[in-house]
């Protein structure tokens, strides 16, 4: 006989302590899951961004619509109520096939049908958002036979925010800078196909149509396996198409996707470089931009009975800019500071790179600094006889913040009192208003604004301004060996013909910057 006291009290499924395997593997499920939802609303967003400028858009934009889908996703969750491990396998494929191949396909689609980009780009953000919005829903249902309420949320949510904290910094770090953004879809969808073959031997007891299950599991990690093989030659064909003639090399750094092209014969471009899809120089009448970039500062310093002995170059990582200050014998240092030090590597070790900056980047006189310009501004105390200014165009607020009044207070800060800095800017043609915004923004901090202007080829009309705080004059003599400027020439480029002459402009501040908005408008009028 036993007392009432002796006897074990039952205790249900969600009471009982200890993680069970099934409870352990979906928790699991729920960090892979987790990660490779944010990795595709990532890898969207890094391309918008390359592909269509203005990053902090384009993420706020896919960030929201993202958002947006991963409602609707929860909400349609409440229509499942049987088969739930079944619904959740074909979830996690259907994950695994669109956002594991989200990369490729946007790649392949900007450049064989660049019009259907953005709405190709938003369809497929909706769709894996949608998707990823019915997973955690699904997997905390079938979590809830043997977890407790309490313990159910903190559990899901804990795995789901540290699986996007592992992926917030293996992204930018790590998955795209030794993947690119091609592998690093199509490895994250092989991660969803291996969660949805978990799940199928998981719950292999439940499935009704387990060889149906496990065909489709099989299938989708064969054609991700497939796709990661050939992620290579998508991206060749893909770039191949994109910019016409043939790339060369490519590669995907922390900061920028770099490519160089070549088209060979007479009257082509030669190399041309281009910065997330950007064209930067080609080798036919890069000289053209960089002996208007170079010569007219330094050769007027030189006018004025000194020697331009200290020079800083702010972005040029090809060496171009430094290949035309060393014409200046008396010239003692240069220090170039560029944010990416895989420009400054491909540019100092390749070997048509180095003729074509005339391994200015291995001179004794040169020193690389890779880090952020506004940065070393900032930290620096360092002044400088002239300072070269050569950033991309304000195509996204990272590089606008290098065109606001609070930089060009910096830039006047390291600047010798006779010295002058020069600053690439954008087409007064095309973009007028862009062009006299830097010109206001300039006189705002109390330097001399000089502009001037150049016809590239490749760029068209292109325009620069002169920085200091004496009044410009133009120089009487150059260096010998130029291929575009001489005394003469120079004066017609401070001349601006009506179309290009200056309008009214506000400044450009860090706290709106405005310039930005003001380039892509004027910019898109031209691409549309």
């Amino acid at each position: 006989m036993h007392h009432r006291g002796s006897r074990h009290p039952r205790v249900s499924p969600a009471e009982q302590t200890g993680p069970r395997p099934v409870e352990v593997a979906l928790l699991a499920s729920v960090f892979v899951v987790s990660a490779c939802g944010l990795v595709y609303e990532l890898a969207a967003g890094a391309l918008a961004s390359y592909l269509l400028g203005d990053s902090v858009l384009q993420f706020s934009t896919i960030i929201g619509t993202y958002l947006f889908a991963m409602g609707v996703g929860s909400y349609l969750s409440r229509f499942f109520e049987r088969q739930l491990p079944a619904h959740f396998l074909r979830i996690e494929l259907m994950v695994a096939l669109v956002g594991g191949a989200l990369p490729a396909i946007l790649f392949i689609a900007n450049a064989w049908l660049p019009g259907s980009f953005r709405l190709l780009l938003y369809t497929l953000v909706l769709a894996v958002g949608t998707l990823v919005g019915l997973e955690i829903p699904l997997v905390m249902r079938i979590l809830k036979r043997n977890v407790a309420l309490k313990d159910l949320v903190s559990q899901v949510l804990t795995y789901d925010y540290l699986g996007a904290l592992a992926v917030s910094l293996a992204f930018p770090l790590v998955l795209v800078p030794q993947l690119g953004l091609i592998r690093t879809g199509l490895l994250f969808g092989l991660m969803n196909a291996a969660v949805a073959l978990w799940a199928l031997w998981l719950f292999r007891h439940e499935l009704r149509q387990f060889r149906a299950h496990a065909f489709a599991c099989v299938a989708t990690l064969a054609a991700l396996a497939a796709g990661m093989a050939a992620a290579d030659q998508m991206t060749t064909w893909a770039e191949d198409k994109m910019y016409q003639d043939r790339v060369v090399f490519a590669s995907t750094s922390p900061y920028q996707r770099i490519v160089l092209t070549y088209g060979g014969g007479e009257g082509r471009a030669g190399y041309r470089l281009f910065l997330n899809g950007n064209l930067q120089f080609a080798q036919r009448d890069e000289y053209r931009y960089h002996e208007a970039l170079v010569h007219p500062v330094m050769a007027a310093f030189s006018a004025s009975g000194g020697v331009p002995k200290k020079v800083a170059v702010l972005g040029g990582g090809d060496g171009m800019a430094v290949r035309e200050i060393l014409k200046y014998p008396g010239v003692e240092s240069v220090t170039l500071v560029e944010l990416d030090p895989a420009m400054t590597t491909l540019f100092s070790t390749q070997t048509t790179l180095v003729q074509l900056n005339g391994a200015a980047l291995q001179s004794p006189k040169v020193k690389v600094i890779n880090t952020d310009a506004f940065g070393w501004m900032e930290r620096s105390t360092e002044t400088f006889d002239v300072i070269v200014v050569d950033f991309p165009d304000p195509t996204n607020f990272s590089i606008g913040k290098l065109y606001t009044n609070s930089f060009y207070a910096l830039l006047d800060k390291h600047l010798a009192a006779s010295g002058y800095a020069v600053i690439q800017t954008t087409s007064p043609l095309v973009a007028r208003k862009s062009f006299w915004t830097v010109v206001s923004t300039i006189e705002s901090v109390g330097l001399t604004a000089t502009p001037y202007h150049a016809h590239v080829p490749s760029f068209g009309e292109w325009g620069f301004v002169v920085a200091s705080r004496r009044p410009y004059r133009l120089p009487t003599a150059l260096p010998e060996g130029l291929r575009f400027l001489t005394p003469h020439s120079l004066p017609p480029l401070f001349d601006f013909p009506l179309d290009m002459a200056r309008l009214p402009t506000p400044v450009n501040r860090l706290s709106n910057q405005l310039l930005v908005t003001t380039y892509e408008a004027e910019w898109g009028k031209v691409a549309k």
